[in-house]
């Protein structure tokens, strides 16, 4: 598969996505290039936006097994990963597989449980395993966490631990849909004897694994990675940061650009790429000081600081 094919499958997946979800195209290439990456994705917004039906939607798109993992202040970690389960035919004890083990991981409303059960997740999102009383177990190949979570100031959320949200290398909002979206939503409900909309599955596991590897035959010039570096470092020298972005992050800005260049079209990366994933490949990433948030600096602004104060380079390919 060649970057073309790949940037029209992609195509094919927003599309199908679209015709059936109300939300914003945007918000959905933002989630295709976390997944292209092959990394995870983090959803935040206020309930009733449509993050689970959109979660949903892709994996059915992308013709993957999903499944959900309602995340409650109760949830065990052997919840997610699974446990082993005496069998009383054999006599013997056997493993049996939590829903961590699907292409398409649902983790919904991941900052109502205890850090402890978010922590669960840390080594399947980085090794794509788990291991459970002393044996490991890899995962189904491909591998996508879309994790969705409520604001923190929502009454019994908890705030996601660093370790992890460094785990992500996208975090995006959906946000409310249009008038017109949302005028389309009551139409749908009015006409409930009518066929829902529905998604259909467009690629396979297969198809998806190949997207992922043209990504990694996308080039991306010196002087743009020099550039993605200066924007990196300057977070962590920024007067309102107290955690910037890790190298763990500028690695993974690296790979969002050369995702969404993939999705494009392009096989090599234009400074309008790497522009395009850096509030959501880095907002999560920095830790705003005290009397700076007091003084109601935001990570969104750190990062507009630092991408502003650094002349994007032109590229010549």
């Amino acid at each position: 598969m060649d970057v073309e094919r790949a940037s029209d499958r992609s195509e094919a997946v927003l599309s199908e996505i679209l015709e059936a979800v109300i939300v914003d195209r945007g918000f959905l290439e933002t989630v295709l290039t976390g997944i292209l990456a092959e990394g995870h994705v983090l959803l935040e917004d206020v309930p009733g936006t449509g993050k689970t039906l959109t979660a949903r939607s892709l994996a059915t798109a992308l013709g993957l097994a999903f499944n959900r993992i309602q995340f409650t202040p109760d949830l065990l970690p052997a919840d997610v990963t699974g446990s082993h389960i005496y069998d009383e035919g054999t006599g013997e004890f056997r493993f049996r597989e939590g829903p961590i083990f699907s292409n398409v991981v649902l983790a919904d409303e991941i900052n109502r449980a205890p850090p402890k059960t978010q922590a669960a997740l840390l080594e399947a999102m980085e090794e794509k395993q788990v291991s459970v009383e002393g044996e490991t177990r890899s995962l189904p190949s491909p591998f996508v966490v879309i994790a969705t979570q409520n604001p923190v100031e929502q009454e019994g959320t908890f705030e996601l631990p660093e370790a992890q949200r460094d785990r992500f290398v996208v975090k995006t909002k959906m946000g409310y849909p249009d008038w017109d979206g949302e005028f389309e939503l009551l139409e749908r409900r009015a006409g409930r004897a009518d066929r829902t909309p529905t998604v259909d599955g467009v690629i396979d596991g297969a198809t998806l694994e190949e997207m992922q590897s043209v990504v990694e035959d996308v080039t991306v010039a010196e002087e743009l990675m020099a550039y993605m570096v200066d924007v990196c470092r300057a977070t962590r020298a920024h007067d309102a940061s107290a955690v910037g972005v890790s190298p763990r992050g500028l690695q993974r800005l690296y790979e969002a650009a050369r995702a969404r260049a993939a999705i494009a079209g392009s096989g090599f990366v234009v400074p309008e790429h790497v522009t395009a994933v850096a509030e959501p490949v880095l907002n999560h990433r920095i830790v705003v000081r005290t009397d700076a948030s007091v003084r109601g600096v935001s990570k969104r602004d750190v990062v507009e600081d630092v991408i502003e104060g650094h002349e994007i380079p032109g590229v010549l390919n």
